[in-house]
């Protein structure tokens, strides 16, 4: 099967790849604890593109034409986003026990 497939992508999300689709590379954690840090690395990295959407949005808002403005529903949505990346992020990453 190759490994670039939609279907095999998404296969190897669902077992535990990291952001950059490998599994995670710490071999000392348990499979649980990779799994939950592979979570938070995807998490995380979405974070990073939505903040850049919204920072695009931002400096366009500020500097651009207002009908290149995306419009408050979108940036609310984009903030919203953020917050729930990174409660995401965070809930992966404390300890279980």
């Amino acid at each position: 099967m190759d490994r670039n497939t939609f279907i095999a992508n998404l296969h190897r999300i669902g077992s535990g790849a990291a952001a950059d689709g490998q599994p995670w590379p710490e071999r000392h954690q348990l499979p649980g604890r990779c799994l939950a840090l592979a979570d938070a690395d995807c998490a995380l990295s979405g974070l990073r593109v939505v903040l850049e959407m919204l920072l695009a949005a931002e400096r366009t808002r500020q500097n651009g034409e207002p009908e290149q403005y995306v419009g408050d529903r979108v940036m609310e949505g984009l903030v919203m986003a953020c917050q729930s990346l990174c409660a995401q992020a965070v809930g992966r990453l404390q300890p279980e026990g």
